[in-house]
């Protein structure tokens, strides 16, 4: 179970990002192409060790829908169609601490692997 929990979930006017604001006071504003870059689905993250696949092309992604699923967490729909990804509070929180240096170490990858967050999913 979780030891954190949200008192808000709320999408922007833009649908470009996720306000989750969780009982302790802590606030985060996660941006919608890092929350589906970083999806805990398994089309993202594989389905086992070394299959975690490097999403290119999401720079402009937005949030269609939020679903909770139980107690502890919510299923997130984004207008790709990609709605598989179940965020639990947890790693909504680490989203919140952590996003930066998950993000950075994302953009490397595309960079490594000659991607792009932009739409072509190539670099310029």
């Amino acid at each position: 179970m979780s030891d954190v929990w949200p008192t808000e979930l709320r999408v922007s006017k833009d649908r470009h990002h996720l306000i989750v604001t969780f009982d302790n006071g802590a606030s985060f504003d996660l941006p919608a192409e890092m929350l589906r870059v970083l999806s805990p689905s398994a089309e993202v993250q594989g389905h086992g060790p070394g299959q975690k696949v490097t999403v290119p092309g999401k720079r402009n992604v937005g949030i269609m829908s939020m679903t909770p699923t139980g107690n502890y967490a919510v299923r997130i729909g984004f207008d790709d169609m990609h709605d598989t990804g179940i965020f639990t509070w947890s790693y909504l929180r680490e989203l919140g601490e952590k996003g930066g240096a998950l993000f950075a170490a994302y953009e490397a990858e595309l960079k490594e692997k000659g991607l792009s967050r932009d739409p072509s999913g190539r670099p310029h």
